[in-house]
């Protein structure tokens, strides 16, 4: 029993060190959020009153805010929903024997490695309003008469920046799809054509047993990530035009940094923590009904 205890006492000890680290970088910053939410604090300056939950009923009553949110959300949808599919569909493709595979799938880490700032400002040169590539391949082809600001344009500004986030971000569902594949074993897939299965019957029972689980986890990640997206908007639209690529992260940085409301942007960002937070437990629970947590 003591060794046990020893055991125990010994392993906290060892974390000790890296618990200290995380309270002071996350805990300490996050008491502090909690703290300015609950008062009318100016980023530089002023006198700080307490104001209770004023700043969140502010908040949560603003026809922006939840604009922001619903913008958020189809952003979030639709890069997510596309990157799943696109990423599938291209693991599915580089796992077939071919000339230049290999090729393929190092080519594929490319732009996921790029950074994202850099995505950002390749892709607001290919839509470029007057020399940009996407115009000219869409008028090369007849899709359109003539060159449009896709970014300037506030029906079309999210589905363009949806397109650049969405090809920097597939090969990461494409890699942890190719890797679940990796692990089907081939003999399942011979008895399944000696007895008469068709493709899309292969894929049903045999692969996508195989592949539920890390896709599963591949799209929670991608979705966290998503919701907290700011640095690819940031650069493409800064959050326009009329604010309709505007997200929640933007409506932080807004609030806290250039109207100088640190309480109105400490209440907006722990609502986005309370959001993440629900994911995170989410992701959590699918981890353990997948037997990686006990």
């Amino acid at each position: 029993m003591m060794s046990g205890r020893w055991m125990m006492l010994r392993s906290w000890l060892l974390l000790a060190p890296l618990l200290a680290v995380m309270t002071f970088i996350i805990g300490w910053p996050l008491a502090k959020t909690v703290g300015v939410s609950f008062t009318d604090a100016k980023l530089i300056g002023g006198d700080v009153n307490w104001v209770g939950t004023d700043n969140f009923a502010r908040v949560l009553s603003s026809g922006m805010f939840w604009n922001v949110v619903w913008t958020t959300v189809r952003f979030v949808l639709i890069s997510v929903t596309a990157e799943f599919a696109i990423g599938l569909g291209a693991a599915l493709l580089l796992d077939q024997k071919f000339i230049g595979r290999n090729l393929l799938r190092a080519l594929l880490i490319l732009p996921w490695a790029l950074p994202t700032v850099v995505n950002a400002t390749m892709w607001r040169l290919i839509y470029n309003p007057d020399f940009g590539a996407f115009n000219a391949l869409l008028t090369q082809t007849g899709l359109i008469d003539s060159y449009r600001s896709w970014l300037g344009e506030p029906g079309s500004a999210l589905l363009a920046v949806c397109l650049a986030d969405v090809w920097k971000n597939f090969p990461l569902v494409t890699l942890i799809a190719l890797a679940a594949l990796q692990s089907v074993p081939r003999e399942l897939h011979a008895a399944a054509v000696i007895d008469g299965a068709g493709p899309w019957s292969r894929f049903r029972a045999v692969v996508l047993p195989y592949l539920i689980g890390p896709l599963t986890v591949a799209i929670v990640l991608r979705t966290i990530e998503a919701f907290k997206v700011f640095d690819i908007i940031w650069v493409m639209t800064r959050g326009g035009p009329a604010n309709s690529t505007k997200t929640v992260s933007m409506l932080v940085y807004e609030q806290a940094f250039s109207f100088q409301k640190a309480g109105i942007g400490a209440s907006v960002a722990l609502v986005m923590v309370l959001v993440s937070s629900l994911l995170i437990a989410g992701y959590v629970g699918l981890l353990r009904r997948q037997g990686e947590f006990r």
